[in-house]
């Protein structure tokens, strides 16, 4: 049985977004999610600026997980930018 998963501490609560590419109906376009850590890692570690050490000490996790999240999340992005898909970023469970 995997382990639970720790509660992380996320800025505010997210609706649920896609961004795509123009002029490609939705339909057409596979789809790559972004989890709202994911979102909140890229926010603190590219937006902000913070060192991995402040975001993880902001999110409640570990560096090491926060690296984790961090290098999930750039990969997500990656994936949806080169290959034209689109981004969904799935909403927050906490409200």
């Amino acid at each position: 049985m995997p382990r639970p998963r720790i509660h992380r501490r996320l800025r505010g609560s997210l609706r649920e977004e896609i961004y795509k590419p123009a002029g490609i109906p939705l339909a057409d376009l596979q789809q790559v999610m972004l989890q709202p850590d994911e979102l909140e890692a890229l926010r603190l570690a590219d937006l902000e600026g913070h060192s991995q050490s402040e975001a993880a000490i902001s999110m409640g996790v570990s560096r090491s997980t926060f690296q984790r999240i961090l290098q999930r999340a750039h990969r997500q992005v990656a994936l949806a930018l080169s290959e034209r898909r689109a981004l969904r970023i799935l909403a927050s469970l906490e409200e």
